[in-house]
């Protein structure tokens, strides 16, 4: 089974992820792709009014209907500070047999050296990077020191081409505390969510 692990924030989530999920499941391909709300992320602050328990109820009313994917809560289960290589390994436990891809943007590879013990990430999963139109070709220089031959080689077979789709979460966040729309921006039962339990009345 190859099983692509999309971690983050989703806080909220939106069609930008929705988007990268899908266009890696048919170009991989994969059999699953599990969305892994993070419990307190390294790099962020948890300001914006969304629990974890929220923003995990998010993620499960956007894919709910979608045969493959699905909402993993290993890192809210742990609880604390969300490392990647933590929940890799957790994975890798459970389902011993399932090749791992991260998914993730360009940005993400970039700072990937940065992260907690990146060699073992690229030991547990294969990076998939999306690659977006008018954007420079995916740089896998960073990893040279990190990574096999061998799984280089699998990670340059993994680029996925993303139609650009300008969306982020903190827009949405920014717009709900305006009392804007969020439609086409996030699915309807997620903006319905936000709405019945006022997230973000205050941007962070």
């Amino acid at each position: 089974m190859r099983i692509g692990i999309l971690g983050g924030s989703f806080d909220p989530i939106h069609y930008g992820h929705l988007l990268l999920a899908e266009v890696c499941l048919e170009q991989i391909p994969l059999d699953e792709v599990w969305f892994v709300p993070a419990a307190t992320a390294p790099h962020k602050s948890d300001a914006s009014g969304a629990s974890p328990e929220q923003r995990m109820e998010m993620v499960e009313l956007a894919i709910a209907g979608h045969p493959a994917f699905r909402c993993s809560p290993v890192e809210i289960d742990r609880g604390g500070l969300s490392y990647t290589v933590d929940t890799l390994a957790d994975i890798t436990t459970t389902h011993p047999q399932a090749t791992l891809y991260l998914l993730m943007g360009a940005d993400s590879l970039k700072d990937l050296p940065s992260w907690r013990d990146p060699g073992r990430i690229l030991e547990l999963a294969v990076p998939a990077v999306a690659a977006r139109p008018g954007q420079p070709a995916v740089n896998f220089q960073p990893l040279l020191p990190l990574a096999s031959d061998e799984r280089l080689d699998q990670a340059r077979q993994a680029v996925v081409q993303m139609p650009q789709l300008d969306l982020s979460s903190r827009d949405l966040r920014e717009r709900a505390a305006l009392q804007q729309s969020l439609r086409f921006r996030t699915p309807r039962a997620v903006e319905q969510y936000i709405a019945s339990h006022e997230l973000y009345s205050h941007t962070d």
